[in-house]
Formats: C-alpha cells, sequence, structure tokens
C-alpha cells in the first residue's frame, strides 16, 4: 500500500516557486544571476500600513479572530467593492484568506466533485489547473493565442462548455501575459455565461490597480450584473499594495458559496494572521496614493523590457495591457543552437540554456499552458532589468539559427 495520497499524483510543484529557489541556490554558490521568475513588486510596502501593522501589535492585536476574517476588514472590502467596483456585497459575503491562492482552493475545494470540469484559459497561472485537479475537478484549457492578444474569444469559451461545466476561472490583467480584457470583450465573454445558467465565473482580479492607460480594468460582474449571483469575485493587497509577504486575499459573492469556503478554511488555516488583517484595513481605507506611483513605474518598466526584449533576434514580445508580465515568443529559436552544441527544441530547452549561459532565471512557457514562450517579471529594479535584458539579447545573438 502507497503511503503517499493518490492526489498527488495528480498535481506537481509551481513551476514558478521551483525556478525562483533555482536561481537563489545558484547565487548562493557564487553565480551572477538575475532572477526575474518571482511575481512580486521589488518596492517596500507603504509606510502607514506598517505603521498600522505595528499599532495592532501594540493593542494586542495578536489573538485567533473568526475564520472568515475581522469585521474591520470585511466592511473595508465590502467598501473597496463598492467604491472601486460598482459592486454591492454585505460583509458577510466576504471571506479573509491567507493569500488569493488560498481563496481559489477554498473555492474549489467547496464547490468541486469528481468529473466537473473548469475552463481554465490559456496561458494561465500555473496553480489554476493543479488546484483543479487536487479538488477532484478536470480543468479544461482554452487557449488564447499570441495573435489574438493572449485572449479568448466568445466562440471558443462557448464551445468548450459542457453539461459538466461549473467554473469559468477568468484572469485579467492576466499572469503570465498580462493582457487585459476591455468591457466589450468581457461582455462578449458574460453574455456567453447568461446563455448557459450552470457555469459560474471565478474572477481572479489580483492585478487591478497594476493596468496601463488606455486599457481600463473591469471586474465581470460590474459588466454584467445579472452574474452577480454566480460570480465569485477575488482580489488581494499582495500585488496592488507591495504585501505579497503579510498573505492577505479576499472575495465577495454569494452567501452560500463563501459559507462553504468558511467552513473549509475553518478545518485547514483557519484565520489569515491577525497583523496582516489590521496591515490590509489601512491598505483599502488609507490614502490610495502609491497606487497611481507604482503603476507609473511598472509601465516605464514595461515599456523598457519589451523594447529590448524586441531587439533580440528571434524574440517577439507583445505590449501587454497590465500586471508586470511579459510573454514573448522563442519561436524564431527553436531549433537553434547554442556554442555549446545544444539544440533548443523547446521553450524549457531555452529558459535552462539561458540560465546556463547568462545567469537569466526565467520561466518557460509550457508551465503557463502556451509555448514556446518564457515569463519574465518586470517587478524589478531598472538596472537589473537593463542588466537581463542586455544578457538575453547576447544569448539569442550568440545561437546559431536555423
Amino acid at each position: 500500500m502507497a503511503f503517499l495520497a493518490d492526489a498527488l499524483s495528480r498535481i506537481k510543484p509551481s513551476p514558478t516557486v521551483a525556478i525562483t529557489a533555482m536561481a537563489r541556490a545558484l547565487k548562493a554558490d557564487g553565480r551572477d544571476i538575475v532572477s526575474l521568475s518571482a511575481g512580486e513588486p521589488d518596492f517596500d510596502t507603504p509606510a502607514h500600513i506598517k505603521a498600522a501593522a505595528k499599532a495592532a501589535i501594540d493593542r494586542g492585536e495578536t489573538k485567533y479572530t473568526s475564520p472568515e476574517g475581522i469585521p474591520e476588514l470585511r466592511r473595508a472590502i465590502a467598501a473597496k467593492f463598492a467604491r472601486e467596483n460598482r459592486l454591492t456585497y454585505a460583509p458577510d459575503q466576504v471571506i479573509v484568506s491567507t493569500g488569493g491562492k488560498q481563496v481559489l482552493f477554498n473555492a474549489l475545494m467547496a464547490t468541486l466533485n469528481p468529473g466537473d470540469e473548469v475552463i481554465v484559459p490559456a496561458p494561465y497561472w500555473v496553480s489554476y489547473p493543479d488546484m483543479v485537479r487536487l479538488a477532484g475537478g478536470t480543468p479544461v484549457v482554452v487557449e488564447g493565442p499570441l495573435a489574438t492578444g493572449f485572449k479568448i474569444s466568445p466562440e471558443s469559451l462557448a464551445a468548450a462548455i459542457t453539461p459538466r461545466t461549473k467554473w469559468l476561472i477568468f484572469n485579467s490583467p492576466s499572469n503570465p501575459s498580462g493582457a487585459g480584457y476591455g468591457w466589450d470583450e468581457v461582455k462578449a465573454l458574460t453574455d456567453v455565461l447568461i446563455a448557459h445558467p450552470h457555469v459560474w465565473m471565478m474572477t481572479d482580479d489580483m492585478y487591478e490597480h497594476i493596468a496601463f492607460p488606455p486599457f481600463a480594468f473591469c471586474t465581470p460582474a460590474e459588466v454584467e450584473p445579472r452574474l452577480l449571483e454566480r460570480t465569485l469575485t477575488v482580489n488581494g493587497v499582495s500585488k496592488a499594495y507591495a504585501m505579497t509577504g503579510w498573505r492577505i486575499g479576499y472575495a465577495a459573492g454569494p452567501r452560500d458559496l463563501i459559507a462553504g469556503m468558511v467552513t473549509i478554511q475553518s478545518q485547514s488555516t483557519s484565520n489569515a494572521a491577525s497583523i496582516s488583517q489590521w496591515a490590509a484595513v489601512a491598505a483599502l481605507d488609507g490614502p490610495q496614493d502609491y497606487l497611481a506611483d507604482a503603476r507609473g513605474a511598472f509601465q516605464r518598466r514595461r515599456d523598457l523590457v519589451v523594447g529590448m526584449l524586441n531587439a533580440a533576434p528571434g524574440i517577439a514580445c507583445p505590449t501587454p495591457e497590465g500586471a508586470f508580465y511579459v510573454y514573448p515568443s522563442v519561436a524564431g529559436l527553436i531549433g537553434a543552437v547554442t556554442p555549446g552544441g545544444r539544440t533548443i527544441a523547446t521553450d524549457a530547452d531555452f529558459a535552462e540554456a539561458l540560465l546556463a549561459a547568462e545567469g537569466v532565471a526565467v520561466v518557460f512557457g509550457a508551465a503557463f499552458g502556451m509555448s514556446p514562450h518564457f515569463r519574465i517579471s518586470y517587478a524589478a529594479a531598472d538596472a537589473q532589468l537593463v542588466e537581463a535584458c542586455s544578457r538575453i539579447q547576447r544569448f539569442a545573438d550568440a545561437l546559431v539559427r536555423p
């Protein structure tokens, strides 16, 4: 009898975490490594948020909270949805979790039965399909190719829906591509779901505040209010407020769904860290000046990276609408040979050879369900980005192309 659970055979470790760890290990061994694999803002958490956390400690806010989160934070989240997204939720329709990843996991665990299907647009965040599998469901991948800006069409969505479809996971702006769906594009997708009332929508809005003009963010339940009662609107403070390590994600949705998610959470992690919750109250209710400053810096970095990558032979890098990632194509380098005689047959080969030759850590496209691409996170200092892109140019120049 095998000791480990069969469920482990359905999933694999996160490639982004694994590559980041590999880069750290190489750096610890003395290699000159530039790692652009982790999706984490390099800015410090704003001062007023840190001050709120310190004040919470001084007040003794260091005990267990209810699993769904402190009332003050749930009220702040409901107010945020009303203020920024024109969505009306009561505080008892809100759950606070240990990061956005736990929110998604709770929802899938609370709703999926064996054989249930979840539509996952590709390229996708690496954890979506594995979380679906771990919860007993079946991921159904729908590709949004480079030619359509990495966006799925209403026709491809409709074609993927079956009687077993339970969810569509929707991420805009996207990790890994940075693609953002405008109002009319979202409306076209929600029209499909209106015609299929058994399908719910899980919206991962984590990059809402990293959206570059003229693109304007919108969330599906805002675009189509008739979907509000079968939409889980997911967000968090990690990316917007440079609070990745604080581990606060949140969601709002129908009461029965939220109650089921709270039940799952009460038997797993219980509450998110009390101090982090008070910090998140300050993030949502406090000054919002940081958001515009960070967005401006990310947009400048995006333009820098896109320009330098497009100057590398064999690499084609589209300009994303948001987030802090680019997802270049290396189709022009497939079949090329390194100076050491290694053939670049896949995007994984490209990423491995780049790390070995130039010490630049990126994530290969197959991890996100679409090849041949790679992902760069430009949430890094300008000088680091210039150095990394210069090394990528040098690596591409050195390849013998077919």
